[in-house]
C-alpha cells in the first residue's frame, strides 16, 4: 500500500463498468491488452504502487518539473496524463483493477473498456526508456480551431491541417472568401 490515504469513492458515483457484459468474444477477455484506467485526482502515483504490489504489468508516464514556491524551487516527477495510467491485463480480470483504492474506472464506449493499440503505449514506453523529454501538450486535432502562441503568427486563428507530415494552419479571410496555408510547429498551437 502506498503511504497516501486513498479512501475508495462512494459506489454511486463509481460508473458501471464492470458489471456491463462486454461484446466480445471470450478470446478477448483472454488477451492481454492495455487499457487506460481513469484515477481519482493525484491518485495516480498511489494507484501504481497498488498495482505494483498486484503484480499488474502497468506503466505511469511521468515528467520532470521545476516548482517555485516562496521559500525554495522543486524538481518534481508529474503525470504526463494527470488522473491516467495505463494497465496491461485481461478484460476477464478488469474487477481486479476497479477494485483498486484510488481507481474509478477503465476508460471505454458506452461502458465496455476501449483496448489501447500496443504500438501507442510502446512508443511512449520507448521515449520514456530513452529518456526523451516529454511534456504534456493540449490534443490538437486535424480540422480543429486553434491560435498560434508564439512566432510570427502569433495571436491569429484557423484551421489546424496536416499535409505531407506537417501541421499547416488555415487563415481565413471571411469577406472575400479566400483562405492561405501557412505551416506551423505543432509546438505553438493551442486549442482556441
Amino acid at each position: 500500500m502506498c503511504g497516501i490515504s486513498c479512501p475508495p469513492l462512494e459506489s454511486s458515483t463509481i460508473p458501471d463498468v464492470g458489471s456491463s457484459k462486454p461484446r466480445c468474444a471470450s478470446a478477448d477477455l483472454q488477451a492481454l491488452r492495455w487499457y487506460a484506467a481513469y484515477t481519482r485526482s493525484r491518485h495516480e502515483k498511489c494507484v501504481s504502487r497498488q498495482l505494483e504490489g498486484k503484480f499488474f504489468e502497468h506503466f505511469l508516464p511521468t515528467y520532470e518539473s521545476l516548482h517555485r514556491w516562496n521559500d525554495r524551487n522543486a524538481v518534481v516527477s508529474l503525470p504526463l496524463f494527470p488522473n491516467y495510467l495505463f494497465v496491461r491485463i485481461r478484460l476477464a480480470d478488469r474487477m481486479q483493477v476497479l477494485t483498486v483504492s484510488g481507481v474509478v474506472a477503465l476508460v471505454g464506449v458506452h461502458g465496455h473498456p476501449s483496448p489501447i493499440p500496443d504500438e501507442e503505449i510502446e512508443t511512449l514506453r520507448t521515449c520514456f526508456a530513452r529518456r526523451i523529454k516529454m511534456e504534456p501538450h493540449p490534443y490538437l486535432a486535424v480540422g480543429r480551431r486553434v491560435r498560434v502562441i508564439r512566432g510570427p503568427f502569433a495571436e491569429a486563428e484557423g484551421i489546424l491541417l496536416r499535409r505531407k507530415g506537417r501541421f499547416r494552419l488555415l487563415l481565413s479571410i471571411n469577406l472575400i472568401a479566400r483562405s492561405v496555408a501557412v505551416e506551423v510547429d505543432a509546438n505553438d498551437v493551442a486549442p482556441a
